[in-house]
């Protein structure tokens, strides 16, 4: 067993406790997170004295291990660009472990991430939420598959429309290249409830857990009309939904509030490198919180490097995020829409152990880190 004793929890539900223990037990599940807990000689101790103690942050979307560090086109396995509509791609067949990216991410307190293709095509594929230790991808899967990655705008429309030779050209083309597969998919999914068995489709097989809404759609879309056309088309055919990226997301706060979709802002860092992202702000996280939406912050790394996703939860606090919010963020928000907060995104029992212990508080300091990062009650980075 291991309890880390003396430290600030800061457990994501309830209240925190100002010198704290959390207790993990020798299966890797917390047992107990309280003021005070008593051990047995053989349980391995930290005192996290004086020190922010969090559970591992969650990022909801990501490229992490299939865009590699370094790398070119032997490291880009993130976009099968041979065709604009490719649901049966799977994420965990591409993800590299091995990628230095995975130990930056846990020596700056990210644990788990939600990670798949890109936004070249209408439909990439599918998101797997995996943890971010181990060196064969398997063994660190949480869930898959996770989502359905499809994109709307500028992607899908300048990988494939350049010159008009080919769909998707416009907007409308992605909308409804998107509606035809979901079409056929339902009516798939239906003849094989009746009996009725259909040949054999691989593209129409990998969308039946977006039918059956098992997994959302995980809707790539930056502009407030594509956010919209999304929307639009998940009620069509009653499937789940996720906003990612949804960078107008503060011009249109109150009726996305309504709709009552999940949304992950990011990656607010760095250059607006495209039309769409003109209005790419760090105050959008606080406008959609105060509106009413469910708010998870992301890099989409490796757009801002995943170790950075604590940083960036920060300046939304700056930018008008209320702190308490932001931890949450990116922690206990993206764990419950991606599904997997039955395992990580707070300090609870029967959790995974998933706790991280700061050198500082990386939402008010910049150059904070994790001091020790634990991942499924082992200690998994001690800084030196």
């Amino acid at each position: 067993m291991l309890l880390i004793k003396n430290g600030y929890i800061k457990p994501m539900f309830g209240n925190d406790i100002e010198n704290g223990c959390v207790l993990i037990g020798d299966d890797g599940k917390i047992v107990a997170v309280n003021e005070e807990i008593t051990a047995d000689e053989n349980t391995e101790i930290i005192d996290a004295k004086g020190k922010l103690v969090t559970p591992g942050c969650v990022e909801a979307h990501c490229h992490i291990g299939v865009h590699n560090t370094a790398m070119r086109w032997e490291g880009a396995d993130y976009n099968e660009m041979s065709d604009p509509v490719t649901p049966h791609m799977r994420a965990i067949d591409g993800i590299n472990p091995i990628d230095e990216s995975f130990d930056l991410a846990i020596k700056n307190g990210v644990t788990s991430a939600c990670t798949g293709p890109g936004s070249a095509n209408v439909v990439g594929g599918t998101f797997a939420a995996i943890k971010l230790v181990g060196n064969r991808i398997d063994d660190m899967i949480i869930k898959d598959p996770a989502a359905m990655k499809c994109a709307f705008g500028e992607n899908p429309k300048g990988v494939y429309g350049q010159g008009g030779k080919k769909a998707p050209y416009t907007r409308m083309a992605v909308a409804a290249m998107l509606r035809e597969l979901l079409f056929k998919s339902k009516n798939y999914y239906e003849a094989k409830q009746n009996g009725k068995d259909p040949a054999f489709d691989i593209k129409l097989e990998a969308m039946i857990p977006v039918i059956k809404k098992e997994i959302p759609l995980k809707a790539h879309a930056h502009r407030a009309d594509d956010i919209f056309t999304s929307i639009r088309i998940a009620k069509e055919f009653d499937v789940l939904l996720t906003l990612d990226h949804c960078t107008d997301g503060a011009l249109i706060a109150d009726q996305l509030a309504k709709e009552g979709y999940p949304a992950f802002i990011g990656p607010s860092f760095g250059s607006k490198t495209k039309i769409e992202l003109r209005n790419k702000d760090f105050i959008t996280p606080g406008e959609l919180y105060k509106a009413g939406v469910k708010v998870s912050i992301i890099t989409d790394a490796p757009v801002i490097p995943l170790q950075y996703l604590p940083m960036c939860a920060g300046f939304a606090v700056d930018s008008g995020l209320p702190y308490e919010e932001a931890w949450k963020a990116i922690t206990i928000n993206p764990a419950t829409a991606i599904g997997i907060a039955d395992r990580v995104g707070s300090l609870e029992p029967g959790k995974d152990g998933d706790v991280v212990i700061w050198n500082a508080d990386p939402l008010t300091t910049v150059a904070a880190s994790a001091f020790i990062t634990v991942v499924n009650g082992k200690r998994v980075y001690e800084a030196e």
